[in-house]
């Protein structure tokens, strides 16, 4: 189920099978049985819960980091911290770099066209088991040019790194 129509369009072929069965169910009945199969009390527990499908809704955040040089972006995003590159375009042979990385849900874009971002942007990043990146990043796979510390704040723990480009990127895990 992806928004309110779909659970409604649930409820809908649930009564057309029940009639096709010789059974009727009201479409006030329908609509309660979906929310059911779905761990609510009522329909409108499920309806407030799917939320007004008119309205905008953001699904995803994908930063754009300015890099100058291919190598040590590799080096730094897939070799230190870990990324897999998703894909890269180019416009042409021996045109800049535009590529998608990521790692564990997230998402980043690498650019080297010059309208796409400015250097030394900043990223905060939310995240679990900061310890452990912490860990990996500084004793198991350090990086010459970055050892970063991990900072005790008020938000949170924070690991702040900066790849070679002078965009900083914060890892943090919130309180509690």
């Amino acid at each position: 189920m992806r928004d309110f129509r779909d659970a409604k369009a649930m409820a809908a072929t649930l009564r057309d099978r029940l009639r096709a069965d010789g059974h009727e169910m009201t479409q006030g009945r329908a609509l309660e049985v979906v929310a059911g199969l779905f761990g609510c009390r009522d329909w409108n527990t499920l309806a407030a819960a799917i939320g007004d499908v008119t309205a905008p809704r953001f699904t995803e955040t994908c930063p754009i980091l300015r890099i100058f040089d291919e190598a040590k972006a590799r080096e730094f995003y897939v070799g230190w911290l870990g990324f897999s590159v998703d894909w890269e375009h180019r416009f042409a042979p021996g045109m800049p770099l535009y590529c998608q990385i990521s790692r564990a849900g997230l998402v980043l874009h690498l650019s080297m066209h010059h309208g796409d971002a400015t250097p030394g942007a900043a990223v905060f990043v939310r995240m679990r088991a900061i310890r452990a990146f912490h860990a990996e990043i500084t004793r198991d796979r350090p990086y010459a040019h970055n050892r970063p510390g991990l900072e005790p704040l008020p938000w949170g723990m924070q690991v702040e790194v900066t790849d070679p480009f002078m965009n900083r990127i914060r890892f943090c895990e919130p309180e509690g």
